[in-house]
């Protein structure tokens, strides 16, 4: 497969065009009248809406969304009234819908907005634009002078504003929308269980389930201003994909002699299921993707849904699989897995089934490089002098978690298209293209893995200043890395054609000034011809 790379500071036609058209748009997003609406988070397919909606105040009675001359009627998800998820079928595919979001009485709650269905899966799109990024997460409340803590929220949404001028067709977020660590490390000591955190929010009872007891209003003092404050309205229109990694379960991937943290228990589960359902939306069915995967189609959830595997199918064009690699993570030795395995054979038969143009892994954690930490696919330990070695065995390592890495990377390079894998986890943005690892060969196909951006990190929360070292390749893994790991906040513009994949990295730094994001330009621009 014949690739070529560029980079360049101006761009295309097409995205300069893109830029001005969503600038314009979003410079009339004043005229947009929310009401009492706190915010909104819709997802799509071809033809099914479902929207997350929250409201500053508890909504009386029953609020429905008008949609093609039907009205849906909201599904309460919390004991106040506040939070609802309205489920829209039986809709046509590539088609623009205006939504009107309205009271038992038929009173408008805020403005219409509106939002368009994907293309069928039998249709030829053109073009794919994607928003991706990772970490966008963080409780301004934990803001101190000592610490710093993360990025802002109004910096933080500028950021969002300035990827939304590109127009993007949906949005991606790969995990730790939460940073509230509750019991594992430093970083729980700084974060949940820290006494800032307890003033803010209070104090989860770990004996009681999370919804209709004290513990929702935790929940919603600890999750609440780290979503809804961030997102408001601003993704109405642009369908969002979001799914989780390990902080959104309440702790950081940790284990030591005194606890690990992950597969989630059963109260951590119960954290990271009841922020999900309150606050962004759970992927819709794909026809080929089975409905019976861990974590789909559970009793309490509309019909269909699942909670962990999703798909972004987008016609003929592109057809993206996104995993959380924490949920399901097992502690077997060699058999062990961060993909339940039901959900490797679904991945493993898309990539050697699908006649989709692209095919693409969107892991939560990502391959091609390693911070030395846990709950990584490779089993480099970070020595105290910041390198690292295979002189020890890593601590509650699996070695079956390296196997099914090799098996994933093996079964994408195998394909007759680009291989390529986009995840977030590490905060750096980067791509590095692998050609093998220890006796596994990628160099027919290499694949391209890339890291998409954290949105909200600074400060302690960068690997090099966390755990001491930058994002680096594992050791045995042959490389050519076209970006090393960038510690920097910031996102991807991905676009998909049936010629070539386009990718944008977008760099900020808080001490470059929020003033700057407006005009912020991509600092790299990789073309992948296919």
């Amino acid at each position: 497969m014949e690739r070529r790379e560029f980079l360049t500071n101006t761009l295309g036609a097409v995205a300069a065009t893109s830029v001005l058209q969503g600038q314009d748009a979003y410079a009339k997003e004043q005229d947009w009248t929310q009401g009492d609406v706190k915010h909104i988070l819709p997802t799509a397919n071809h033809e099914r809406l479902l929207f997350k909606i929250s409201f500053n105040n508890p909504q009386l009675n029953v609020p429905r969304l008008m949609i093609g001359g039907k009205a849906h009627s909201g599904i309460r998800t919390d004991t106040e009234g506040k939070f609802w998820a309205f489920d829209l079928p039986d809709l046509e595919s590539d088609t623009e819908y205006e939504v009107s979001l309205v009271d038992g009485d038929s009173r408008k709650l805020c403005d219409p907005w509106p939002i368009r269905t994907f293309p069928h899966p039998g249709a030829s799109p053109e073009r794919l634009r994607l928003l991706i990024y990772t970490c966008a997460g963080g409780h301004d409340g934990l803001r101190t002078s000592e610490t710093g803590g993360f990025v802002p929220i109004p910096d933080r949404r500028k950021l969002l504003k300035r990827a939304l001028a590109y127009q993007p067709d949906a949005v991606v977020s790969i995990g730790d929308h939460v940073y509230w660590d509750l019991r594992a490390g430093k970083s729980a000591r700084s974060l949940g269980d820290s006494p800032r955190a307890r003033s803010l929010s209070g104090i989860f009872d770990r004996t009681i389930p999370v919804l209709g007891t004290e513990n929702e209003k935790v929940l919603k003092a600890s999750v609440g201003p780290q979503i809804a404050d961030l997102y408001g309205t601003l993704f109405r229109s642009t369908p969002a994909f979001f799914y989780q990694d390990d902080h959104d379960y309440f702790e950081n991937d940790h284990a030591d002699d005194t606890i690990v943290t992950f597969p989630p228990d059963a109260f951590m589960l119960g954290l990271g299921r009841a922020s999900q359902w309150l606050y962004y939306p759970e992927f819709l069915p794909d026809e080929n993707r089975p409905i019976g995967l861990a974590a789909s189609s559970a009793a309490d959830r509309p019909a269909g849904l699942s909670e962990c595997y999703g798909t972004l199918r987008y016609g003929k064009l592109f057809e993206g699989m996104l995993y959380d690699c924490v949920r399901f993570l097992s502690l077997k030795g060699p058999s062990a897995t961060f993909v339940e395995p039901d959900a490797e054979n679904w991945l493993l038969s898309r990539m050697k089934e699908s006649n989709v143009r692209h095919v693409v892994n969107m892991p939560s954690s990502p391959v091609g490089w390693t911070a030395g930490k846990w709950a990584e696919w490779y089993p480099d330990v970070l020595e105290e002098d910041g390198t690292l070695s295979r002189k020890e065995e890593k601590p509650y390592w699996q070695s079956g978690w390296r196997a099914q890495h090799n098996r994933l990377m093996s079964a994408a390079s195998a394909m007759d298209r680009c291989a390529m894998f986009i995840s977030g986890d590490i905060h750096s943005l980067g791509e590095t293209h692998v050609i093998g690892y220890d006796e596994v060969s990628f160099e027919k196909n290499p694949v391209v893995s890339v890291l998409s951006g954290p949105l909200g990190t600074s400060n302690r929360g960068w690997p090099s200043v966390f755990r001491g070292t930058t994002a680096q390749p594992p050791i045995g893994m042959k490389v050519d890395e076209k970006l090393p790991a960038l510690e920097e906040n910031g996102f991807i513009i991905a676009d998909f054609t049936s010629e070539e994949i386009v990718l944008e990295y977008f760099g900020w730094l808080p001490e470059r000034g929020s003033d700057v994001i407006d005009n912020l330009q991509p600092f790299r621009r990789t073309v992948i011809p296919v």
